[in-house]
């Protein structure tokens, strides 16, 4: 991608289809999936900051490790939906909503 196609996008959906591919291709699902880590990682760190827990403490009120909520917190390690629950109901006292679109 050069500096000429960047000036010309019209969008930022044009510019992520420069970076990363066509919406369904291997490569831009792969940066979809990174996107949305990044995203879960980002409010999971501001709703534990609002809360007033360390990353110790919020492990230990869902039981697991605080290296765990650190990788998690950095975007390291993938989560399954039942532990992401848990950490938003129980340990940070959120509601979760999923929406498909």
């Amino acid at each position: 991608m050069n500096m000429e196609h960047i000036k010309n996008a019209k969008s930022f959906d044009e510019l992520l289809e420069l970076k990363y591919g066509k919406v369904g291709t291997e490569s831009r699902d792969d940066f979809e999936e990174k996107a949305q880590y990044f995203v879960i990682s980002e409010v999971l760190k501001a709703a534990r900051k609002e809360a007033n827990l360390t990353q110790e403490q919020l492990a230990e009120k869902v039981g697991t490790k605080k290296s765990y909520i650190s990788r998690l917190e950095n975007g390291k390690c993938d989560i399954q939906l039942s532990t992401l629950y848990r950490i938003f109901e129980f340990g940070l006292g959120k509601k979760v909503s999923l929406v498909f679109g």
